[in-house]
């Protein structure tokens, strides 16, 4: 059975080529483009990590973050989250996630880091 990523990124573009890269690493993937779409499934979908972008149209993705590291049904899955205006040392001041990648990224070093976390 893959393992399922829930990837929440408000860029159309960059969300479909997230999408792209991990069904190529063989992931299943559910693409989100706001929080509350996002969060309608989370409970439901089961992930093995959620990949989270900071600036969102409805929030950001550090209040989200806190929210599911603090949640126990929740807390024990890997969060990646992704910022091209925010850096690791931002983003660790608001949430602790398991990963952080700054945009632009390299599509090797984004899979290497998805597969590291995941597996």
């Amino acid at each position: 059975m893959k393992k399922r990523i829930m990837v929440l990124e408000d860029d159309q573009d960059i969300r479909e080529i997230i999408g792209l890269l991990l069904d190529e690493e063989n992931y299943e993937v559910k693409l989100y483009p706001d929080i509350r779409s996002f969060r309608k499934d989370l409970l439901f979908a089961a992930p093995s990590l959620m990949i989270l972008d900071v600036r969102l149209p409805d929030g950001n993705g550090h209040d989200l973050c806190r929210e599911v590291k603090n949640d126990q049904r929740t807390l024990g899955i890997p969060v990646l989250m992704m910022s091209a205006h925010s850096s690791i040392t931002e983003v660790n001041k608001k949430c602790i996630p398991d990963d952080f990648i700054a945009k632009p990224f390299n599509i090797d070093d984004f899979a290497a880091r998805v597969n590291a976390v995941v597996n």
